[in-house]
Parts: C-alpha cells; structure tokens; sequence
C-alpha cells in the first residue's frame, strides 16, 4: 500500500511536462532512430517523456496511432524544406527533381523511420508510400495537371514517382543500418474510418483512378526501362 501511494505521488503530471499530440509524435521519430522501431512500446516512450503510459493515452489513443501520426509527421517536415517546391512554377520536371531530392533527405535523416514511412499500411488504398499523405499527394497531383497533365497521365505519374523513389531509398537506408525486416502492422480486423476529402480536391477526383490495382502493368513498364537502360550501357 505504502508503496502504491509513493508511486501515486511521484507519478508526474502531464501538463508539467508540456505534453501534446506533436511532442509526443516527435519523441516518438525520435525513439525510434535512436533504438528501432521494434523497440518502441508506450511504456518506454512515456520513460523518455517523464510520464507514466496511460497519460500519452489523452493525446494517442493507442499505438496504431501513434505509428499513423509520425508517419504523417515526419512525412509534412517535406513542408519545411526550402528546396522543395510547393507547386510546379518552374516546370513539373524541376518539381519531381527537388521533391525526389527532399524525399531522399529526410529518408537519410530519418533513416529508422523510413521503413515505417515505407509499409505503414495508408489510411487509403490510394495512397502510396513514400509520399504518403493526403497533402502532399494533393499536391503532387496539383502540380502535374496545373503543368497540363490530364488525370490519368497525372495518377500513372504519381504511381511512377513513388514506386522508383520507395525501392531506391529502401535499398539506401538499408545500407546505412536501418532495420527494413517485416514489423507488426496495424490491425487489419480494425476498419479505418471514411477519410474525408473535402481539402484534397485532386485526389477525391482522381479517387478511382488511384484505387486500380496495376502492378503487374507498372511491373512490367518498370522492367521494359530498366532493360533498354541496360542495353544502353552495354552500347557504350
């Protein structure tokens, strides 16, 4: 009894500590580059924080969020970043160049994270990794068609970019130690509320377009470039 009440005493108090949803995200990137993702539980992140578990509980309500939230987190630091341009006023090839460039920084900056960034299952079928949320995805999608893009030229684009930018940058971070083994993902049993797009205008117009399941065709498009590049040097 005597010792429950010392804990109670000393357990400390969240608002002291100057928690929120964005401090606690933050710390938890940081957790993760500094032991591994597999190593993070709430308990330990409440250790790094000063707090007990159960008061991260008020601003993320379970792990799965957690996950979610520095996932979108890390990926909106891209916002940050005075190389990367908010729209294609420069031509849409200067575009992908600085936004591949800024994706391949923060995927070295955050090396740990990136594989999490990578298999996170998305809060939508449509989204892909590694530029993975609804506000960047909107404005990739902007960018093109406001470059005259119509939608499906745009959406082949984004699955393109994404598909190159997720192998190359996985193989990197890999290099560099990161761990990019299977890890638990979320609850599939667990249905994913309705994603509201009211602010993303270009992605709920291309909505179905970006819900086909073409891989075998991305597939092979993929490995048509990758042979002719190959003849290429072969030539040279």
């Amino acid at each position: 009894m005597a010792d429950s009440l010392q804990q109670e005493n000393i357990q400390p108090d969240d608002e002291e500590h100057g928690l929120n949803r964005n401090r606690i995200l933050d710390a938890g990137a940081a957790y993760i580059e500094n032991y591994g993702l597999r190593q993070l539980t709430m308990r330990k992140l409440g250790a790094e924080l000063g707090v007990e578990a159960m008061a991260l509980y008020r601003y993320v309500p379970s792990r799965d969020d957690l996950m979610d939230g520095i996932v979108e987190r890390v990926i909106n630091d891209l916002f940050q970043d005075p190389e990367v341009p908010g729209d294609a006023a420069n031509g849409w090839q200067d575009y992908l160049i600085r936004l591949a460039h800024g994706l391949r920084r923060l995927a070295l900056t955050h090396p740990q994270v990136f594989p999490l960034i990578a298999t996170r299952p998305p809060e939508a079928p449509w989204i892909r990794p590694p530029l993975r949320s609804l506000r960047w995805t909107d404005s990739f999608l902007a960018a093109l068609t406001s470059s005259g893009f119509s939608d499906k030229p745009a959406v082949a684009a984004y699955r393109g970019f994404s598909s190159f930018l997720l192998g190359h940058l996985l193989l990197e971070v890999a290099s560099h130690g990161a761990d990019i083994g299977p890890e638990e993902s979320a609850d599939p049993s667990k249905p994913r509320s309705a994603t509201d797009l009211t602010a993303f205008p270009h992605i709920h117009r291309m909505q179905a377009q970006l819900s086909e399941d073409r891989s075998a065709e991305e597939f092979e498009e993929s490995l048509e470039v990758l042979i002719e590049r190959i003849g290429l040097l072969a030539e040279s």
